[in-house]
């Protein structure tokens, strides 16, 4: 059983222990994962880069925990749609090495509509 397997099976056991299940219908799940991604940012808000990399010093656990709910809300709403997640990156970055060709992309932030 892979990783994300076990970590999806330990996120649900907790749910049910609970009894959450009956508040994560994939529109819910899919509302907490962008709340906890703002979460995330707020963490960057009003910062330069080099601010950001002073504040990490002290913050990390900080973001890391932010990092983690979206993470979990991520495997939930996955695992409610019963989506494989790897299969699922796997697939897209199969799409984007076709959409962004390394000889096209390489060094450009450009869309892959914008790129000659």
């Amino acid at each position: 059983m892979s990783e994300i397997k076990k970590l999806t099976e330990k996120i649900n056991q907790f749910n049910a222990e609970r009894d959450w299940d009956q508040f994560h219908a994939p529109k819910d799940l899919a509302l907490s994962l962008v709340l906890e991604a703002a979460e995330v940012l707020e963490h960057f808000q009003w910062k330069t880069n080099e601010e950001f990399a002073v504040y990490l010093k002290t913050h990390k656990e900080d973001i890391a925990d932010e990092l983690g709910d979206v993470m979990n809300y991520l495997l939930q709403l996955a695992d409610a749609m019963d989506i494989d997640i790897m299969d699922a990156s796997r697939k897209k970055m199969e799409k984007n090495a076709k959409k962004y060709p390394v000889e096209k992309a390489k060094g450009s932030a450009k869309k892959y509509t914008e790129l000659k």
